[in-house]
């Protein structure tokens, strides 16, 4: 009786005593679930995918310029204007850090290697630049959806009615690229998104006017090869075309600033990405 009575009594502790909240496991948790950009970058699971990015300081050419938004406001970009008058143009748009000096590099590139392109990385967090991932999570929490849709199409109308459009993306930004190609109405071109949550709604798909290119790492605990596999079943049902190119890489594998950089998957990816555009935006 006496072993039975203390059994009971350990059993009844057990069940009042406060238990320790469990600690998201980065390895299991599908953050690209999540319903809303903002639940994204809420959740600690999906920060942990972002090291912080090594220092590195931008001295090419280019201009920040500014630009109205429908929502009465303006917002700012990285703009490399085409040598001779063009009507193509390539939005470039930032990873969850901020328009960097990263992304302007990034945007230089394609400048360089696209022929008689203009190149505008767009700036989705209106000035603010993140440097640790505890701001980057807070800014892009602070990234509505409203205001996103205010700059991109802020951006495609300072381009102009005539502009031919390419964009690209990576991460928070990859997942812009497809939401500024159905923007773009039949302006758009062509779209290359890095790792970025995909639209999943088969009727907002119908809406693109253009094919995509999706580059992924099939590492990638954020944005998984499940969901990648699912996005690409549904441009199928809505009639869309799609090229998927899966790299044994994690999440952020072709940012040269970040740690996890793959330099032989993101010198692949590039080539892949440049070929694309230039079929898209010819001269």
């Amino acid at each position: 009786m006496k072993i039975i009575f203390i059994s009971l009594i350990s059993l009844l502790l057990s069940i009042l005593a406060p238990t320790k909240p469990e600690q998201p496991d980065v390895a299991t948790i599908p953050v690209c679930h999540s319903n809303t950009m903002a639940e994204m970058a809420a959740d600690p699971a999906f920060a942990m995918l972002h090291a912080n990015p090594l220092p590195f300081t931008y001295k090419g050419a280019g201009e920040m310029i500014k630009f109205s938004t429908p929502d009465g406001q303006s917002a700012n970009g990285f703009l490399l204007k085409a040598k001779k008058p063009s009507d193509k143009w390539l939005l470039v748009y930032q990873e969850w850090w901020g328009l960097n000096d990263n992304i302007k590099q990034q945007a230089e590139a394609f400048y360089n290697d696209l022929d008689n392109v203009n190149v505008l990385a767009v700036d989705m967090y209106d000035g603010k630049v993140a440097t640790q991932r505890e701001d980057a999570m807070k800014y892009m929490q602070g990234a509505t959806g409203e205001r996103n849709t205010a700059i991109m199409k802020g951006a495609i109308a300072y381009a102009g009615p005539k502009a031919q459009f390419g964009s690209v993306g990576w991460c928070f930004g990859g997942m812009l690229s497809l939401q500024s190609a159905m923007l773009e109405g039949k302006q758009a071109k062509g779209c290359v998104m890095y790792y970025g949550r995909p639209e999943q709604d088969v009727a907002k798909l119908k809406g693109l006017e253009t094919d995509v290119l999706g580059i992924f790492g099939s590492r990638d605990k954020g944005i998984t090869p499940e969901s990648v596999a699912k996005f690409e079943e549904n441009m199928k049902t809505a009639g869309e075309k799609v090229e998927i190119k899966m790299y044994d890489a994690d999440h952020g594998f072709a940012n040269p600033s970040n740690p996890i950089y793959d330099k032989t998957a993101s010198e692949d990816a590039y080539k892949r990405a440049l070929s694309y555009l230039k079929s898209r935006l010819k001269a």
